[in-house]
């Protein structure tokens, strides 16, 4: 199981987060967004601790009303990615729906450039809000862990599963092509993805026990959100409960404990990009 903290320099908040979380080394994967204004603290604490297993959130999408953020690769409206505000979309489907394909791919590409050159080693590259998948976004996102040598955060979904998250089957057929050719040249996939609720505060840590205790053999990635609890985290929007209870529940030891009672192990991606490079 990768544990995963999502959303790392969306605010100072997400950063503290992140180094009390590696400081306890309950977590194996970490993922910044590049685009966003407390990205350059993000990448000083990969500089400051580079054992810290971080990746490259690909972000296309701003979704926030107290807090927004752009491209980092161009301001031309002919991108497809600026919504009237000169922002991303707030939504995937827009997103999706305006996005030249050149354009987010160079988008992509410059974000990574961008990690690299601040010493982020970056393990991987993952998606903000899911915006890469669809059909003309999912093969440039797949192209860029390529050109880096990097996995590409995919899971191997049934097309139950993806039809459930509102796939047509189109973007379906695309997908399960895309995994096999990964899958046939090595790439390791994950079997499957699940994470915390941003709309649940209550009992995190009994919620965290419980999907533990579901989790079937495979590679399994396990999505957080932590935030400290400032008046910058309170502002952004109303999930920061569930983000501050992330941080609070990953914090205590109880979770360590089940966490060996289970049997799962914890693995970060720096293991399976060394894979994908052997």
């Amino acid at each position: 199981m990768i544990i995963h903290t999502d959303d790392i320099g969306v605010s100072a908040a997400s950063v503290a987060a992140a180094r009390d979380l590696w400081q306890t080394r309950i977590i194996s994967s970490s993922a910044v967004m590049v685009p966003c204004a407390w990205f350059g603290a993000a990448a000083k604490l990969c500089r400051d601790t580079p054992w810290i297993d971080m990746g490259v959130h690909v972000t296309l999408t701003s979704e926030w009303y107290s807090i927004r953020w752009g491209l980092i690769s161009t301001r031309d409206p002919a991108s497809g990615l600026l919504d009237p505000e000169g922002c991303f979309f707030r939504s995937t489907r827009d997103a999706q729906a305006h996005a030249a394909a050149e354009a987010a791919a160079t988008e992509m590409d410059a974000q990574v450039q961008r990690a690299l050159a601040a010493g982020v080693d970056v393990t991987h590259i993952d998606t903000h809000m899911g915006s890469v998948f669809h059909p003309k976004l999912l093969r440039a996102y797949v192209a860029t862990a390529l050109k880096y040598r990097v996995p590409p955060m995919l899971a191997r979904l049934s097309e139950a599963d993806m039809r459930a998250w509102g796939f047509d089957s189109e973007t379906i057929a695309y997908f399960h092509g895309v995994l096999a050719e990964l899958e046939d040249s090595g790439v390791p996939m994950l079997d499957r993805i699940v994470g915390m609720p941003l709309d649940k505060p209550e009992n995190r840590f009994e919620q965290v026990c419980a999907m533990f205790d579901s989790l079937p053999a495979g590679i399994s990635y396990f999505i957080i959100h932590p935030s400290h609890d400032t008046p910058e985290a309170r502002a952004m929007g109303p999930d920061w409960p569930s983000r501050a209870g992330d941080l609070a529940t990953f914090l205590d030891e109880r979770v360590r404990v089940h966490l060996k009672r289970t049997g799962l192990q914890a693995i970060g991606w720096r293991e399976l990009r060394a894979l994908m490079r052997g």
